[in-house]
């Protein structure tokens, strides 16, 4: 499995970019993502948590250039990751909003970490998942269409939550204490 370093992806991020307060995001996401990673391999040694970095902090790599171009950002970023050749990076990112399937009675896998850590992030501060969803619906839940997409969306963010939590050793409400900075902006 080929996986860029942490250098590698803040090139790719000045290379694309991204505005500060995305890049901010994306670190903090990064580090939320780590501490549950790594929380979760305690139970499932198998988690990848070099590939859950470098996804985590890659997962918003389109986003600044959607607000031009209206891409929808988690497959435009899948696909420039997948081109640079990092397939399994790619298949996180496209999958960083909606994930294709969430199984609770099957393993954790790294997509469900990225996915769950993004919607723990405001800005660039870990909140619960009613403030965050306040904001999604705020922000982009205009019409009634998005609006459903956005419940539908979130009733199965609660079903991730109880899945990852059933393996971890504190509560969601403790998620903020617990994440270190592991990965800071150079």
């Amino acid at each position: 499995m080929n996986l860029p370093s942490i250098n590698e992806c803040f090139s790719m991020i000045r290379e694309m970019k991204m505005m500060d307060h995305i890049i901010d995001h994306s670190v903090m996401v990064s580090n939320v993502a780590l501490c549950i990673a790594r929380s979760v391999q305690l139970s499932q040694p198998e988690i990848n948590i070099p590939l859950v970095r470098s996804a985590s902090l890659l997962h918003d790599i389109t986003k600044t250039r959607s607000f031009d171009t209206g891409e929808v950002h988690s497959e435009t970023g899948g696909t420039l990751l997948k081109e640079r050749g990092f397939p399994e990076i790619a298949e996180i990112i496209r999958q960083h909003v909606i994930l294709d399937q969430c199984q609770s009675n099957a393993p954790v896998t790294e997509p469900e970490i990225v996915n769950y850590a993004d919607k723990r992030v405001l800005h660039d501060k870990v909140v619960s998942l009613d403030c965050r969803l306040e904001y999604i619906q705020v922000r982009y839940g205009g019409n009634p269409e998005l609006k459903s997409r956005i419940q539908k969306m979130w009733q199965d963010t609660l079903a991730l939550e109880k899945k990852l939590f059933d393996c971890i050793r504190f509560s969601p409400e403790q998620l903020s204490v617990r994440v270190l900075p592991e990965v800071n902006r150079p």
